[in-house]
């Protein structure tokens, strides 16, 4: 007699598994702890065999008939319904394996060993963050132009635009990566070459005017806070590096002798060794700072671990902390203002400036600029702006009297 969804609703534990019988080989297998299965019973090949149709109540019972009908089907088509379920489940298994998600994994792993590590923390967070949660369990090789646009749209709806063009330039990554190892046919990215916004750019802030420059550098000089923090606040205006290689400098990395600072290329955004020549103004900063710092790896230590390095956030921090608004000044606007005043106002040749703010350019000859060009007049260079920034701040001190003439004759 069939099954009612009555006795399948009420069908209850008991001490040993039993099964309650439907019709055409299905029953209701009904566990000790009381889970209740859909089987069905058929010959094939002349061997008897058991097809799962599901689990009750996810499985109804007028759904696991169907089930049962259409395995029906196929054994009279001479197709055993078994092999089709395990071909399912195959499927399955190789689409979550090829989905989104798992292939972004597999191509960050791969190709993660030569980023720095804020990098390497900028693409994880746009995975997990902006892509894993729209298209992370989509197989990738279903997903197509449209579904990645969604996806970027919801970003730009939150008006971080810029944001929105990194996601779609780390997703074309991977697209390209799961072609490459025969995962996708094609990368979808490559259509939305102008369906997004484009991001309006800002130029970071900068003091240029050497007016502003003198009460700029006095007020960093009032600097209140720890040791660690006021050197940099120093320094910064000094060596118009890259914050995050200022923040990353070791003690291994100081000659003093040779009065230089060599950053190794895998610090280096161009991925090349740079030297900053170290003026009398820098040294005097580093060496007090020796006993404190100078028995740890890094010469501006986290607060929370000495074995890593400042945060990224302490010397804008110090700058707010200091009445300094981001509209006025940036840690990066110190190598804007040196940019503008070595040339525009002590008239130092253009290349040299280039070369001590590791831009990426080449000389006359086609050559790209190694650690030692120009290092001489570098040297030259660097003092006289450390001398420049000195009278600039006598120069507030006293009322607008300035100290000097530091216009460079050529």
């Amino acid at each position: 007699m069939a099954l009612t969804d009555i006795q399948v609703k009420q069908a209850k534990p008991q001490d040993k598994p039993y099964k309650l019988a439907d019709g055409k080989g299905m029953y209701l297998y009904v566990t000790v702890k009381g889970q209740r299965y859909w089987r069905l019973d058929y010959r094939f090949g002349g061997k008897r065999k058991t097809l799962a149709l599901g689990v009750y109540p996810d499985v109804s019972l007028a759904k696991a008939r169907t089930k049962r009908d259409d395995a029906k089907t196929q054994i009279s088509n001479d197709i055993d319904p078994s092999d089709i379920q395990r071909a399912k489940k195959v499927a399955k298994t190789q689409s979550q394996a090829n989905n989104f998600k798992a292939l972004s994994l597999e191509w960050f792993e791969q190709r993660q060993a030569p980023w720095s590590e804020s990098h390497r923390d900028r693409v994880d967070r746009m995975l997990h963050k902006e892509l894993f949660p729209h298209l992370g369990m989509r197989p990738i090789g279903e997903i197509t132009s449209p579904d990645l646009l969604a996806c970027l749209r919801k970003i730009e709806s939150r008006g971080v635009l810029e944001t929105a063009k990194r996601a779609k330039q780390v997703a074309g990554q991977v697209f390209r990566y799961a072609v490459a190892t025969g995962r996708a046919e094609r990368d979808p990215s490559a259509d939305l070459k102008d369906a997004l916004a484009t991001p309006i750019r800002k130029h970071l802030a900068a003091i240029t005017d050497p007016k502003e420059v003198g009460p700029l550098l006095l007020t960093l000089d009032d600097y209140q806070g720890t040791p660690e923090v006021a050197t940099a606040l120093k320094l910064a205006p000094l060596f118009f590096c890259r914050t995050k290689e200022l923040r990353h400098m070791e003690w291994s990395e100081i000659d003093f002798d040779k009065q230089e600072w060599l950053i190794p290329a895998n610090k280096m955004k161009m991925k090349a060794d740079h030297i900053v020549p170290l003026c009398k103004q820098a040294i005097e900063a580093l060496q007090g700072l020796l006993e404190l710092t100078g028995h740890r790896q890094y010469v501006f230590p986290s607060a929370r671990s000495p074995k890593r390095p400042m945060s990224d956030n302490a010397i804008l921090s110090a700058m707010r902390r200091l009445g300094i608004p981001k509209e006025q000044m940036t840690g990066h606007g110190f190598r804007a203002m040196a940019r503008t005043l070595l040339d525009e106002e002590l008239g130092y040749r253009i290349e040299w400036i280039e070369c001590q703010l590791a831009h990426a350019v080449k000389d006359a000859n086609g050559r790209a600029y190694n650690r030692t060009t120009y290092l001489k007049q570098r040297k030259e260079m660097m003092q006289h702006w450390a001398d420049y920034l000195d009278s600039l701040k006598a120069q507030a001190l006293n009322g607008n009297v300035i100290a000097g003439n530091f216009k460079r004759e050529n």
